[in-house]
């Protein structure tokens, strides 16, 4: 079973507002108290946090729908409601953010207990005592709480390894991690045995230690998604050395070239930046009979090749008798000393450090939609005007009346004029129906 998850769709819902409240001062002595109504309380934020003790995005297979929870309403005595606790969601170190709805980036998680607030809760709604005027200094007014945002989201885990190991299947990539590491990942003698990435950390005896990953295999055309294809390439881009193991014990003296060209034609297919990072040429089964001659040969053909900008350092070992291991190990700590991070979001130019409202602009959306059922009722709709009736407690005449006024100031009335609305016909928002009156 594969235990491995580095993508996952998730909904999230966040809480909405407390209801204010409508109320009013009765106490002994106390004369023309006036309205006491409190405000609700704020409902609860959805906020993704990142947790080091995950590596992957498995808790989340069977727990996709999160709501936070609703604000208190407000009391009388002028109290305000309490507000809701918001949601932390635990996720991996590495976890990038998209909106499925607009499809941009809205947070990359790579900091120790990095905060991202996903779906913002709604304010509390507010008592009477806010509406209070010279006019009408005892109003039955008060709003509901607002709703909290909704959104639909995908989840992106890129590991965060200091090293990468590359190449192509069966070239010795986990057996290298394994001799190198505590981690066990599955070894065999056929190609795909890794078809997740694998973690481990190398500690090396001078104290220092750096995080290596062992990728699935590549083969021509995985940077258009063929094979393993992008769920390879993806964990690649975060990495600061790469070791491009290339084996040497094939019949074919020149088919280690050309496993190398092809994987770095696929790097280069993929993102170009992957090109500089630092890349140190791993000679790998240097036990078995032909590795030396292929070495050889490959030595030359890289020698031969013209387009190189420079010759690449190659280092021949064998995982399984350990020849060489250790001073590889060394050699990539002393490379990734003298190697800063690399800009891991390339093709994420839309990303941004803070929380971005996932709607698309809305200085181009209408305030309000009519459409006509089949019936004939005429349906309102639209963003700002659905917010402003989930506001508004139908249960105080004084509170439709504003609402009302509000429609009016919108240019609700004269829309439905203009469609051709008569008096008496039904009008809905939502479940809500009235009569149209000129």
């Amino acid at each position: 079973m594969n235990m491995f998850v580095d993508q996952i769709k998730i909904e999230l819902h966040a809480g909405k507002g407390g209801d204010g409240m409508v109320a009013f001062r009765r106490e002994k002595y106390v004369p023309n108290g006036g309205p006491a109504g409190g405000d609700g309380g704020r409902g609860g934020s959805i906020i993704l946090k990142v947790d080091e003790g995950l590596r992957t995005l498995m808790d989340f297979r069977y727990h996709r729908i999160f709501k936070a929870k609703n604000g208190g309403n407000g009391m009388s005595k002028q109290m305000t409601g309490p507000s809701a606790e918001d949601t932390i969601i635990a996720v991996p170190q590495g976890t990038t953010v998209r909106d499925l709805d607009t499809g941009e980036i809205i947070g990359d998680l790579v900091e120790k207990d990095q905060e991202l607030v996903v779906a913002k809760g709604g304010r509390g709604g507010r008592g009477n005592i806010h509406f209070a005027s010279a006019k009408n200094p005892a109003p039955e007014i008060a709003e509901n709480g607002e709703p909290g945002e909704d959104h639909y989201l995908e989840l992106e885990l890129k590991m965060l390894a200091d090293v990468g190991l590359i190449g192509f299947p069966s070239v010795g990539k986990s057996t290298l991690l394994s001799v190198v590491t505590g981690a066990k990942p599955k070894i065999a003698a056929y190609e795909f045995t890794t078809l997740t990435p694998n973690l481990g950390m190398v500690m090396l005896p001078d104290g220092r230690d750096f995080a290596m990953a062992d990728m699935p295999g590549l083969i021509e055309g995985a940077s258009k998604g063929i094979g393993l294809g992008l769920k390879f390439l993806r964990h690649i881009e975060r990495t600061r050395v790469l070791l491009h193991l290339v084996d040497m014990s094939s019949e074919d003296p020149h088919q280690a070239i050309e496993r190398y060209r092809q994987i770095n034609k696929e790097l280069a297919d993929y993102d170009p930046e992957l090109l500089k990072r630092p890349q140190i040429v791993v000679a790998t089964k240097m036990d078995l009979p032909n590795s030396a001659d292929n070495l050889a040969a490959f030595k030359a053909d890289l020698a031969a090749d013209k387009t190189l900008e420079k010759q690449p350092e190659i280092f021949p070992i064998s995982a399984v008798t350990h020849q060489g291991v250790q001073q590889l190990m060394q050699l990539t700590a002393d490379l990734l000393d003298k190697t800063p991070a690399f800009d891991s979001e390339s093709h994420d130019k839309e990303l941004v450090a803070e929380y971005r409202a996932a709607a698309p602009d809305k200085k181009d959306e209408a305030d309000f939609t009519i459409t006509k059922d089949e019936d004939g009722t005429w349906v309102l709709g639209g963003e700002k005007l659905i917010r402003l009736f989930k506001m508004t407690d139908l249960t105080h005449e004084e509170s439709q009346l504003r609402f009302a006024r509000q429609l009016r100031h919108m240019g609700v009335d004269d829309a439905l004029r203009a469609k051709g609305v008569q008096d008496g016909d039904l009008v809905r928002i939502e479940k809500f129906v009235f009569e149209f009156i000129q």
